[in-house]
């Protein structure tokens, strides 16, 4: 029997996508750099039985399955492979539950990031990852990449709220990992282990998320410098005086000219880096005020303060607007996530700049300073095969420099295809040599998201 045939003894027609011009559209994520295959088919299942008759399918004819969500990522890693399953998961975006009581909420992986925050917020309760794309990112997704956001400087990453999943292994059993409790350390932390594997463990069918009660509504502050080591000096002070900013960016001169040419905002032409901050505290404006002296002592030319959410927003729009006003600068981008420590974070915007000069490309960078985790967004023409080389080996030579500053090649985007040379690198041998052998256990016949990662 073939392959078609066999998925559809355990799946409704409409869930199956055979269709080439339908298949093709569902080949790559938005990675730029990333070979992708052409899939045999699509499946889009709505229940776990019918996720686990696709992964006995796979098992049973040995056929390579890649997991999918929304497919926002930037790595490759919900990219094709040749001949593949892709394995859709955004028709499960039902959210189960939402219990105040034990502050969780019980989803599927297809519910949008977005979706959940709002659902949550109904109740008095916060679920505090945000990646820029939270309008479009599934929490499957956030889950398969380990996925951060603008306030994780606070309240930490995607990894800190996911307490309990349940996943169809490679050969269609079910799996429960982790729990519903507060607390909990019964045998080997498996939830953590699926946590940024990029579904190459396993599928996640059911997450446990941890929930939070709903902070004060945060104010902001702005605050322009004349360099980038100032800016950071000022990042550095705040968090050695132990505040607590929910937000802390951080732009350089390319992405705030970007923004200024698209968007007219204003910002002057002499401003080398835009600090933005904002506190949801009981008393907002008095940690701005102590945040706004530490930034005019490192140096700051202007700060500014909102009085108000609406001035907040204002002042925020900035950095909200960066990517987009940087697709405009040229055809194409390729958008890096280096996390670097707090202190050489003035070293890696220095050091971009420089990478920039060497290329004759224009690399903007945004950051979560308060994290350390920079953006540097590289603009070229993919029209030009010149100008896309120099963007590729630009791109290497921002991942060598955040490594070399004891930095990690990706702080929440994942390694997919486009930096599977880096992970080796950062890894090294005795690492890499475990982290297959973890894979090997859960994946013995390597059919779960191949070529990715490793």
């Amino acid at each position: 029997m073939d392959l078609i045939a066999r998925l559809r003894a355990g799946l409704p027609g409409e869930a199956i996508l055979t269709d080439p011009d339908v298949t093709g559209s569902y080949a790559n994520d938005m990675a730029s750099f990333c070979e992708a295959g052409t899939p045999a088919v699509v499946v889009l299942p709505r229940t776990v039985e019918q996720v686990q008759h696709i992964m006995r399918t796979a098992t049973e004819l040995r056929v390579p399955v890649v997991p999918q969500g929304a497919r926002t990522g930037l790595s490759g890693a919900a990219n094709a492979s040749d001949g593949c399953i892709v394995l859709s998961l955004v028709k499960m975006d039902r959210i189960i539950e939402i219990n105040p009581v034990d502050r969780i909420a019980v989803v599927e992986p297809g519910v949008i990031n977005a979706v959940l925050s709002r659902a949550v917020n109904a109740h008095g309760l916060y679920y505090p990852p945000d990646p820029s794309s939270w309008e479009q990112c599934s929490i499957g997704g956030n889950i398969g990449t380990a996925s951060g956001g603008l306030c994780c400087v606070k309240y930490g990453v995607t990894a800190e709220y996911v307490l309990g999943l349940d996943i169809v292994l490679a050969d269609g059993r079910l799996l429960t990992t982790g729990r519903r409790t507060a607390k909990g350390v019964a045998g080997y932390d498996l939830t953590r282990l699926f946590v940024g594997s990029e579904g190459s463990l396993g599928i996640v069918v059911r997450a446990v998320l941890a929930l939070k009660p709903e902070p004060p509504e945060q104010l902001a502050l702005a605050a322009e410098f004349p360099s980038t080591a100032a800016a950071c000096e000022a990042v550095c002070e705040i968090m050695a005086r132990g505040h607590a900013p929910s937000l802390l960016e951080l732009m350089d001169r390319t992405s705030v000219r970007a923004v200024n040419d698209m968007a007219q905002m204003g910002l002057p032409d002499t401003t080398e880096a835009l600090l933005l901050a904002a506190f949801d505290t009981p008393e907002p404006a008095a940690d701005l005020a102590a945040v706004g002296e530490l930034c005019t002592a490192a140096g700051a030319t202007q700060v500014v303060p909102a009085e108000t959410a609406a001035e907040s927003d204002l002042l925020l729009q900035a950095r909200r607007l960066t990517l987009t006003a940087l697709e405009r600068v040229k055809s194409a981008t390729m958008i890096d996530d280096v996390c670097v420590p707090r202190s050489r974070l003035a070293e890696m915007l220095d050091g971009t700049a420089a990478i920039a000069e060497k290329y004759g490309l224009t690399i903007g960078v945004c950051a979560h300073a308060g994290d350390g985790n920079t953006h540097p967004t590289v603009c070229f023409d993919a029209a030009d095969p010149d100008e896309s080389r120099r963007a590729r080996e630009s791109f290497d030579d921002i991942m060598a420099l955040g490594l070399h500053l004891g930095g990690t090649i990706t702080g929440e985007h994942g390694v997919g295809v486009l930096k599977k040379e880096w992970l080796a690198r950062e890894l090294g041998p005795v690492g890499l040599e475990l982290q297959r052998g973890i894979k090997q256990v859960f994946d013995p016949l390597g059919i779960l998201n191949p070529g990715k990662l490793f």
